[in-house]
Protein backbone atom coordinates (compact mmCIF):
# COMPACT_ATOMS: atom_id res chain seq x y z
CA UNK A 1 0.00 0.00 0.00
CA UNK A 2 1.59 3.99 -1.15
CA UNK A 3 2.80 5.70 1.68
CA UNK A 4 3.77 9.07 1.89
CA UNK A 5 7.78 8.87 2.35
CA UNK A 6 8.75 12.85 2.02
CA UNK A 7 9.41 14.67 5.07
CA UNK A 8 7.73 14.68 8.10
CA UNK A 9 8.50 18.18 9.23
CA UNK A 10 6.81 19.14 6.07
CA UNK A 11 3.27 18.17 7.16
CA UNK A 12 3.49 19.70 10.66
CA UNK A 13 4.75 22.62 9.13
CA UNK A 14 1.20 22.32 6.84
CA UNK A 15 -0.95 22.21 9.87
CA UNK A 16 1.38 24.50 11.76
CA UNK A 17 1.60 21.98 15.06
CA UNK A 18 3.84 19.29 16.20
CA UNK A 19 1.93 15.74 14.84
CA UNK A 20 4.87 13.79 16.63
CA UNK A 21 5.38 11.53 13.53
CA UNK A 22 9.03 11.12 14.80
CA UNK A 23 8.28 10.42 18.46
CA UNK A 24 10.83 11.58 20.95
CA UNK A 25 12.96 12.85 17.93
CA UNK A 26 9.98 15.90 17.81
CA UNK A 27 10.41 19.09 19.61
CA UNK A 28 14.25 19.41 19.53
CA UNK A 29 15.76 22.49 18.62
CA UNK A 30 15.38 22.02 15.08
CA UNK A 31 11.86 21.65 14.98
CA UNK A 32 10.23 25.18 13.21
CA UNK A 33 7.73 24.88 15.49
CA UNK A 34 9.32 24.95 19.12
CA UNK A 35 9.59 28.04 20.52
CA UNK A 36 12.71 29.71 20.36
CA UNK A 37 14.12 27.25 17.94
CA UNK A 38 17.98 27.50 17.48
CA UNK A 39 18.69 26.07 13.90
CA UNK A 40 19.17 28.77 11.61
CA UNK A 41 16.95 27.38 8.38
CA UNK A 42 13.81 26.75 10.96
CA UNK A 43 10.55 27.62 8.87
CA UNK A 44 8.19 28.79 10.49
CA UNK A 45 4.93 28.72 7.70
CA UNK A 46 3.35 26.54 5.95
CA UNK A 47 4.82 24.94 2.99
CA UNK A 48 4.56 25.92 -0.63
CA UNK A 49 5.50 29.06 -2.64
CA UNK A 50 4.89 32.31 -1.12
CA UNK A 51 1.61 33.62 -1.94
CA UNK A 52 -1.36 36.10 -0.65
CA UNK A 53 -3.37 33.65 2.54
CA UNK A 54 -6.63 34.83 3.78
CA UNK A 55 -6.64 36.47 6.76
CA UNK A 56 -9.63 33.79 7.79
CA UNK A 57 -10.46 30.19 6.27
CA UNK A 58 -13.62 29.38 5.32
CA UNK A 59 -15.76 26.60 7.13
CA UNK A 60 -14.38 24.43 4.81
CA UNK A 61 -10.64 25.00 5.23
CA UNK A 62 -11.18 24.23 8.93
CA UNK A 63 -12.30 21.91 8.56
CA UNK A 64 -10.44 20.36 6.05
CA UNK A 65 -7.08 20.74 8.38
CA UNK A 66 -8.44 19.04 11.29
CA UNK A 67 -9.03 16.24 9.25
CA UNK A 68 -5.78 15.90 7.70
CA UNK A 69 -4.30 16.83 11.34
CA UNK A 70 -5.92 13.44 12.84
CA UNK A 71 -5.25 11.67 9.42
CA UNK A 72 -1.54 12.57 9.52
CA UNK A 73 -1.24 12.04 13.14
CA UNK A 74 -2.53 8.43 13.26
CA UNK A 75 -0.20 7.79 9.74
CA UNK A 76 -3.26 7.10 7.77
CA UNK A 77 -4.06 7.30 3.88
CA UNK A 78 -7.24 8.68 3.05
CA UNK A 79 -9.62 5.62 2.47
CA UNK A 80 -8.42 3.81 5.62
CA UNK A 81 -9.49 7.23 7.69
CA UNK A 82 -12.90 7.42 5.92
CA UNK A 83 -13.60 3.94 6.20
CA UNK A 84 -12.70 4.24 10.19
CA UNK A 85 -15.42 7.22 9.87
CA UNK A 86 -17.95 5.35 8.49
CA UNK A 87 -17.42 2.41 11.22
CA UNK A 88 -17.56 4.82 13.41
CA UNK A 89 -20.50 5.85 12.85
CA UNK A 90 -22.57 2.97 12.46
CA UNK A 91 -21.60 2.35 16.34
CA UNK A 92 -23.64 2.84 19.66
CA UNK A 93 -22.74 6.47 21.09
CA UNK A 94 -21.00 9.43 19.97
CA UNK A 95 -19.35 9.05 16.38
CA UNK A 96 -15.81 11.26 16.77
CA UNK A 97 -15.25 9.24 19.96
CA UNK A 98 -16.04 6.16 18.50
CA UNK A 99 -13.51 7.25 15.67
CA UNK A 100 -11.06 8.63 18.08
CA UNK A 101 -11.17 4.94 19.98
CA UNK A 102 -11.16 2.98 16.90
CA UNK A 103 -7.87 4.92 16.18
CA UNK A 104 -6.08 4.42 19.13
CA UNK A 105 -7.32 0.93 19.36
CA UNK A 106 -5.01 -0.01 16.13
CA UNK A 107 -2.05 -2.21 16.62
CA UNK A 108 0.28 -0.11 15.69
CA UNK A 109 -0.79 2.50 17.99
CA UNK A 110 -1.09 0.16 21.01
CA UNK A 111 2.69 -0.88 20.16
CA UNK A 112 3.42 2.80 20.42
CA UNK A 113 1.41 3.93 23.45
CA UNK A 114 3.21 1.00 25.60
CA UNK A 115 6.32 2.70 24.24
CA UNK A 116 7.97 -0.48 22.36
CA UNK A 117 8.16 2.01 19.41
CA UNK A 118 9.01 5.77 19.15
CA UNK A 119 6.99 6.62 16.46
CA UNK A 120 3.74 4.93 14.85
CA UNK A 121 5.44 4.07 11.72
CA UNK A 122 8.27 2.75 13.87
CA UNK A 123 5.69 0.48 15.02
CA UNK A 124 4.10 -0.47 11.87
CA UNK A 125 7.36 -1.72 10.66
CA UNK A 126 7.49 -4.05 14.13
CA UNK A 127 4.02 -5.57 13.21
CA UNK A 128 4.88 -5.20 9.66
CA UNK A 129 7.87 -7.95 10.32
CA UNK A 130 6.33 -9.98 12.37
CA UNK A 131 7.70 -8.83 16.02
CA UNK A 132 4.56 -8.36 17.57
CA UNK A 133 2.06 -11.28 19.30
CA UNK A 134 -1.44 -11.08 20.10
CA UNK A 135 -2.71 -13.45 23.01
CA UNK A 136 -0.11 -15.84 22.03
CA UNK A 137 -0.27 -15.36 18.04
CA UNK A 138 1.48 -13.71 15.14
CA UNK A 139 -0.38 -10.81 14.06
CA UNK A 140 1.35 -8.85 10.67
CA UNK A 141 -1.51 -6.18 10.37
CA UNK A 142 -1.33 -2.93 11.44
CA UNK A 143 -4.80 -2.04 11.38
CA UNK A 144 -5.69 -5.22 13.57
CA UNK A 145 -8.08 -3.59 16.26
CA UNK A 146 -7.23 -4.64 20.18
CA UNK A 147 -9.98 -5.76 22.66
CA UNK A 148 -10.32 -5.69 26.15
CA UNK A 149 -8.12 -8.38 27.90
CA UNK A 150 -6.01 -8.66 24.92
CA UNK A 151 -2.13 -9.44 25.49
CA UNK A 152 0.23 -7.90 23.44
CA UNK A 153 3.74 -9.12 23.01
CA UNK A 154 6.85 -8.62 21.12
CA UNK A 155 8.65 -11.87 20.15
CA UNK A 156 11.46 -13.63 21.75
CA UNK A 157 13.97 -13.19 18.91
CA UNK A 158 13.65 -9.11 18.98
CA UNK A 159 13.41 -8.48 22.97
CA UNK A 160 16.65 -7.80 23.04
CA UNK A 161 16.94 -5.30 20.12
CA UNK A 162 18.66 -1.89 20.97
CA UNK A 163 16.14 0.03 19.26
CA UNK A 164 13.67 -1.77 21.62
CA UNK A 165 15.02 -1.25 24.78
CA UNK A 166 16.24 2.75 23.67
CA UNK A 167 12.26 3.07 23.00
CA UNK A 168 11.35 1.55 26.49
CA UNK A 169 14.20 3.60 28.10
CA UNK A 170 12.40 7.03 26.73
CA UNK A 171 9.04 6.17 27.94
CA UNK A 172 10.24 5.42 30.89
CA UNK A 173 11.78 8.51 31.42
CA UNK A 174 8.34 10.02 30.09
CA UNK A 175 6.09 8.06 32.17
CA UNK A 176 3.31 8.76 28.90
CA UNK A 177 1.75 5.14 29.12
CA UNK A 178 -1.93 5.35 28.89
CA UNK A 179 -4.29 4.48 32.01
CA UNK A 180 -6.35 1.98 29.41
CA UNK A 181 -3.05 -0.10 29.21
CA UNK A 182 -0.51 -2.21 31.40
CA UNK A 183 2.95 -2.43 30.67
CA UNK A 184 5.66 -5.19 31.81
CA UNK A 185 9.06 -3.64 30.21
CA UNK A 186 10.76 -6.73 31.53
CA UNK A 187 9.25 -9.17 29.58
CA UNK A 188 8.05 -6.48 26.88
CA UNK A 189 4.53 -6.86 26.47
CA UNK A 190 1.04 -5.34 27.16
CA UNK A 191 -2.28 -5.96 28.73
CA UNK A 192 -5.35 -3.76 27.38
CA UNK A 193 -7.46 -3.22 30.18
CA UNK A 194 -10.50 -1.46 28.91
CA UNK A 195 -11.31 0.22 25.51
CA UNK A 196 -10.11 3.85 25.36
CA UNK A 197 -11.92 6.81 25.82
CA UNK A 198 -12.10 10.12 24.45
CA UNK A 199 -10.61 11.23 28.24
CA UNK A 200 -7.48 8.88 27.58
CA UNK A 201 -6.51 11.21 24.40
CA UNK A 202 -4.84 14.13 25.57
CA UNK A 203 -4.02 15.48 21.40
CA UNK A 204 -5.92 18.52 20.84
CA UNK A 205 -8.33 17.14 18.34
CA UNK A 206 -11.51 18.33 17.27
CA UNK A 207 -13.04 15.38 16.01
CA UNK A 208 -16.38 17.33 15.65
CA UNK A 209 -15.15 19.47 12.41
CA UNK A 210 -14.27 15.75 10.78
CA UNK A 211 -18.04 14.61 11.53
CA UNK A 212 -19.58 17.58 10.02
CA UNK A 213 -16.74 17.47 7.01
CA UNK A 214 -17.76 14.08 6.17
CA UNK A 215 -21.58 14.38 6.75
CA UNK A 216 -21.96 17.24 4.14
Amino acid sequence: MARYTGPVCKLCRREMQPLMLKGQRCMTDKCPLKEGASHTKTKKYPPGPPKKRRTKMSDYAVQLREKQKIKRSYCLLEKQFRRTFHEANRMKGVTGDNMLSLLERRLENVIYRMGFATSRNQARQLVHHKHVTVNGKVVDIPSFLVRESMVVMICENFKQNPFLEGSIMLTKASESVPEWLEVDFENKSGKILRLPVRADIAADFNEQLVIELYSK
